[in-house]
């Protein structure tokens, strides 16, 4: 009897190791090698996948635009960049119980109109989807199809009788493939089945749709380079208390990234928010300290949210920094550009910062928002009503420009806003009607307009 072979497989990146070892060689990861038994690829194994390809110039390659075709849900297209991308592979991720699944479900529904759709549950059985869909007064036509199966080869037989243009998978983390011994779920099996869809959708000009399983930092189980074969990797986020729900594009090759869609969960499933600016700032409390109007830029679509400082006097060393929705090390940075370049003295105070709606900022035009509502909180005194504003702030005190500052600042004045803190450089060559934007240098002259 032949000895089993082991390997230490790292759940992040595939790489395999033959001893344990606590950091991975090949993405440099802790503590992420998982003892498995070592498969020997069979004769022919992709054999069934692989197509013939001549080698052509670029010259002579007649490039095409790209098809697309609309799932009937606007806020889903903006994200996707248009629509589905005819052929293309797209990966869902989320927290249990965000909504994906009522998402999809009713964007199939939409779908289905037009097209062949096969809904494909491993998580679920038909019957449970039916209850869903009851719910969400989804009711489905003959082209709408449910299947319950975690096996990837009754999946391929399915989609090669049906014939369907559009096929969802949830979740990709449930499916496993005859070809390998391990357990649904593994690096390995996750690899090989979304490697063989991907071959499929691309053959078959299919869009294939696949749900992934998130871990507790927030990123989608299996190893990285799940999200590397996928054309386009979508995170559907919000907070457990909230009714909003986002979708954020963190990869898309057939449109813009870090685009945003924004739902509404409510008893009949997910509504669109067609207007996101008027909704976050719906709750907007006018002479409040410590409140400022930030015009952000997601995607292709300027939002206005409003951020929020609470700055009060700390009794223990070192003062808490606390930030919801932006990061904390962009955070103690602008504290220190405050203490040095206004001369505020923070060190002993507990500062909290909140980004109102669970919208989380990455970009650095949040800057001067975020250093307005702290200096407003610190000194108890209101910004003036009807203030919006954007810039990056350098760390010599300078406000710097930001891209996209025409679309902000005409969505700040449809919004009505009367007064624009922009940085100088990003002054309109034309004068608005209804609103006066002022362009600053540097954080004092902001001071002298905001209060």
């Amino acid at each position: 009897m032949s000895k089993t072979k082991l390997v230490f497989e790292c759940s992040v990146c595939g790489e395999q190791h033959s001893k344990w070892q606590g950091k991975c060689a090949g993405c440099g990861e802790w503590n992420t090698l998982i003892e498995n038994v070592a498969q020997n690829s069979p004769k022919g194994r992709f054999s069934a996948l692989a197509s013939t390809s001549n080698v052509v110039k670029l010259a002579q390659v007649e490039a095409e635009d790209i098809k697309r075709k609309s799932t009937g849900v606007s806020e889903l297209d903006r994200v996707l960049g248009g629509g589905l991308a005819i052929g293309s592979v797209i990966l869902l991720g989320g927290d249990p119980g965000i909504g994906k699944s009522t998402l999809l479900l009713q964007t199939l529904d939409q779908l289905s109109n037009d097209s062949r759709v096969l809904y494909v549950t491993g998580e679920e059985s038909i019957q449970q989807v039916a209850l869903r869909a009851s719910r969400l007064g989804v009711y489905g036509n003959d082209n709408l199809q449910l299947m319950a199966e975690i096996g990837l080869n009754h999946i391929i037989h399915a989609i090669e009788r049906e014939k369907p243009n559009i096929v969802v998978i949830d979740s990709i983390q449930t499916m496993f493939t005859d070809i390998l011994q391990s357990a649904p779920g593994s690096v390995a099996q996750v690899r090989e089945c979304a490697s063989i869809l991907t071959r499929i959708a691309k053959n078959q000009h299919i869009c294939i749709i696949m749900v992934g399983h998130v871990t507790k930092d927030g990123s989608i189980a299996g190893p990285r380079v799940l999200e590397h074969i996928v054309d386009a990797v979508l995170y559907f986020e919000g907070e457990q208390h909230s009714n909003f729900r986002m979708i954020r594009s963190v990869k898309n090759r057939f449109g813009a990234v870090n685009e945003l869609g924004i739902f509404a969960m409510t008893d009949k499933g997910l509504r669109e928010v067609s207007n996101p600016s008027a909704l976050f700032l719906s709750s907007h409390r006018k002479d409040t300290p410590g409140s400022a109007i930030l015009i952000t830029q997601e995607g292709t679509r300027p939002l206005l949210v409003e951020v929020q400082a609470l700055v009060d006097q700390s009794h223990i060393m070192p003062p808490k920094r606390l930030a919801v929705g932006m990061d904390s090390y962009r955070l103690s940075m602008l504290i220190a550009i405050m203490q040095r370049h206004s001369h505020l003295q923070l060190f002993d105070q507990d500062i909290f910062l909140n980004i109102v709606g669970g919208v989380k900022i990455s970009e650095p035009a949040a800057d001067l928002a975020v250093t307005i509502a702290i200096i407003s909180s610190f000194k108890n005194k209101p910004i003036m009503e009807k203030v919006a504003m954007f810039g990056e702030i350098g760390l010599s005190g300078e406000i710097r420009t930001v891209q996209k500052g025409q679309e902000r600042i005409k969505e700040a004045a449809k919004l009505g806003f009367t007064r624009i803190i922009v940085p100088k450089a990003n002054l309109p060559k034309e004068k608005i009607a209804s609103a006066q934007v002022i362009g600053v240098n540097n954080l004092n002259e902001v001071l002298d307009v905001c209060f």
